[in-house]
C-alpha cells in the first residue's frame, strides 16, 4: 500500500456545520405579531378614534396657529436655556466664590420646583407688583429729607398685567427652568475637554475668554451636543404645561378646546399625539446630523475616517515616489 493510500484512509471527514437554532426567536416573533395585528385592528375597527373627525380638526387655522406657538415656545425657551446655561456653568467653574454659591443657588432652585408650578407661578406675578417702574430708588424717602413732597425720580414704567401675559410667564418659567438642566450639561462637557488645551492656550497668551470660545468650547460641543438634543424634545413636550396657565396660542391648548367643546376628547387628544410624534421626528432627525458633525475624529466612525485617508495619503505618496523614480 501506498503512502498516499495511507494518507487518504488517515484523513478525517469535513466538518458538518448545524446552524444553531434560536426557537425563542421565533415565539418572540409570533408573539410580537399577533401584539401588532391586535392594534392594528383597533385602530381601524374602533369608532373611538373617529379619524374622519380628528383628521378634518387637526389642520384647521387655529390649530396651526398653536403649532406655530409652540414651536416658537420650544425655539425660544432654548435659547433662553442655552445662554443663560452656558453663563451659569461659567460661574460654577469660576474661582469666585460668590459666583459659584449664586450659581449653584439658581440650579438648586429650578432643578427643585417643577415646571408647572413655575408656569402657574410666573402667571400669577402681576399679584406682587402692578405696576413696574425703574428709576432712582427709595425716591420719595430721599424727597422727603430735603422737604419736598411727592418728589419722583422714575424714568419709565409699565403694567405687569400688560407685560406678563401668559405667553411670556410661560416663556419665562421653561426657559429660566432650562438654564438650570443646561448648565449642569454645559459644565459637564467643559470639564471633559483636557487642562492641556488651556494651558497651552494660556502660554500662547490667549485670554481666557478666547480660551472658553475658540478652544473649550468647540471641543465641548460633542459631549454637550447629544443631551442637548435630549432638552430640546423634552421642553417641545413640556410647553404642553403652559395650557395651564393658561397660553391660548399653544397646541395643546387648542386641540384640547376642540375635544371640550366637540364632546370629542379622544380623538383630539389622539391627535395630540400625532403632532407631537412628527414634530419629535423632526427634531431627532436635526440632532442625528449635528452629533455626527460635531463627532468627526472621535469614535469608531471618526477613527475608520482618519484611517482611511491615512491609507488614501500614504498610497499617494508611494505613487508619487514611484512615478519620481
Amino acid at each position: 500500500m501506498s503512502v498516499e493510500t495511507q494518507s487518504e484512509r488517515a484523513r478525517p471527514e469535513p466538518i458538518r456545520a448545524v446552524p444553531v437554532r434560536h426557537p425563542g426567536r421565533w415565539v418572540a416573533v409570533a408573539v410580537i405579531g399577533v401584539l401588532v395585528a391586535m392594534f392594528v385592528h383597533l385602530l381601524v375597527t374602533n369608532k373611538a378614534f373617529n379619524w374622519s373627525f380628528m383628521v378634518d380638526e387637526m389642520f384647521r387655522p387655529p390649530i396651526v396657529a398653536g403649532l406655530r406657538g409652540t414651536i416658537a415656545l420650544t425655539l425660544l425657551a432654548m435659547l433662553i436655556g442655552v445662554g443663560l446655561g452656558v453663563v451659569i456653568a461659567v460661574m460654577r467653574l469660576s474661582a469666585n466664590p460668590i459666583l459659584r454659591g449664586v450659581a449653584w443657588g439658581y440650579t438648586w432652585f429650578f432643578r427643585a420646583v417643577p415646571r408647572l408650578v413655575l408656569a402657574i407661578l410666573f402667571g400669577n406675578l402681576g399679584i406682587l407688583w402692578s405696576r413696574i417702574e425703574f428709576g432712582l430708588p427709595f425716591d420719595r424717602q430721599i424727597g422727603a429729607l430735603f422737604g419736598i413732597q411727592d418728589f419722583e425720580a422714575r424714568l419709565f414704567g409699565f403694567s405687569a398685567v400688560d407685560i406678563l401675559t401668559g405667553f411670556v410667564a410661560g416663556l419665562l418659567a421653561l426657559g429660566l427652568s432650562e438654564a438650570a438642566y443646561m448648565a449642569e450639561i454645559v459644565r459637564a462637557g467643559i470639564q471633559s475637554v483636557d487642562e492641556g488645551q488651556t494651558e497651552a492656550a494660556q502660554a500662547l497668551g490667549m485670554r481666557r475668554g478666547q480660551i472658553l470660545r475658540r478652544i473649550v468650547l468647540p471641543q465641548a460641543m460633542r459631549v454637550i451636543i447629544p443631551p442637548t438634543g435630549n432638552e430640546t424634545i423634552a421642553m417641545l413636550k413640556d410647553t404642553s404645561l403652559v395650557a395651564f396657565v393658561p397660553v391660548s396660542t399653544e397646541l395643546f391648548f387648542q386641540l384640547k378646546a376642540v375635544g371640550n367643546r366637540t364632546f370629542q376628547v379622544f380623538p383630539m387628544l389622539v391627535a395630540a399625539c400625532l403632532w407631537y410624534l412628527l414634530l419629535t421626528s423632526v427634531l431627532l432627525v436635526g440632532q442625528y446630523y449635528l452629533e455626527r458633525h460635531f463627532a468627526r475624529g472621535h469614535g469608531r466612525a471618526g477613527a475608520a475616517r482618519v484611517k482611511v485617508r491615512g491609507l488614501a495619503a500614504e498610497a499617494g505618496g508611494t505613487t508619487g515616489e514611484a512615478v519620481t523614480r
